[in-house]
């Protein structure tokens, strides 16, 4: 397996509809046309990849009135592609006791082994004490949760973001909150989290319980020090990820191929990481 990229976005039709009237804005940010792709399309394209994914769902209907993507379909396309998808699953944390329970069928009745979280989509602070109970419950499962970092393709050039409110993707101090009440709880710092990369780069260093992902991001464009400390520092903590299908694992593999890391650094990154942490 040449890697695992651990952030592919579901590109059906139902995702379109989530992303509401934002998705257009973000296609245009990545410079991408976004028309529908198949599971099956999807999962073809990795397996010709030789790589697995780590398929999102998610659910920000509260805040958004968009329609989620069902984790349904996420643990259904696992279940058709299972040498190819990880299944995370997705709640909207305003819907109170209702995502707790939600979150507790998402793995013990559909096998999913995580969850995305979109702070800023989804409008809240992740450090927020009335969202507890659900970090309580998804720490008692032994997932792990990706939670976005840093600004976003959503809203980007609508007249003020569309509403969205960059703020809550900040890692210090709501990420940093997070894992230091719930240090049992695993946490993954999707992207380099500009404009604020350096603190995405401390949580990781403090907490382990923090890794980071760094998706969303051609490699060519991460800031100095992200590349430094996954070279040092964070090698074991660092994961691939892509942002499928607003950024094609391709482009993104090509560009990483121009870094200056050490090579068993960079297979971590790429692969023994995510082994690890999914145990695969």
């Amino acid at each position: 397996m040449k890697a695992i990229d651990c952030h592919v976005h579901v590109a059906t039709a139902e995702a379109i509809a989530s992303g509401g009237r934002f998705r257009e804005f973000a296609a245009k940010r990545f410079g991408v046309s976004l028309e529908p792709v198949s599971i099956e399309q999807t999962a073809e394209k990795y397996r010709s990849l030789d790589m697995m994914a780590v398929l999102l769902a998610i659910d920000a209907e509260t805040s958004t009135g968009n329609p989620r993507v069902p984790n349904d379909l996420v643990a259904d396309a696992v279940s058709a592609h299972p040498d190819v998808f990880i299944g995370f699953g997705s709640v909207d944390p305003w819907k109170g006791q209702a995502a707790v329970q939600e979150a507790e069928r998402c793995v013990t009745e559909l096998g999913l082994r995580g969850f995305k979280f979109q702070p800023i989509q989804q409008a809240f602070y992740v450090n927020d004490p009335q969202f507890d109970p659900l970090w309580q419950r998804i720490s008692k499962l032994g997932v792990p949760v990706l939670v976005h970092t840093g600004t976003t393709g959503l809203g980007a050039g609508m007249p003020g973001g569309g509403g969205l409110k960059l703020d809550y993707a900040r890692p210090i101090p709501y990420l940093d909150d997070l894992a230091a009440r719930f240090p049992d709880l695993t946490i993954i710092g999707a992207h380099p989290a500009w404009p604020w990369a350096d603190e995405l780069l401390a949580v990781t260093q403090h907490k382990a319980n923090v890794w980071m992902d760094l998706s969303g991001w051609s490699p060519k464009y991460f800031p100095e020090s992200v590349v430094r400390y996954a070279n040092t520092m964070l090698q074991d903590k660092t994961l691939f990820g892509s942002d499928y299908p607003l950024l094609q694992p391709e482009r993104w593999l090509k560009d990483f191929d121009e870094l200056d890391l050490k090579p068993e650094v960079r297979e971590k990154i790429l692969v023994g990481n995510a082994r690890r942490l999914f145990g695969i």
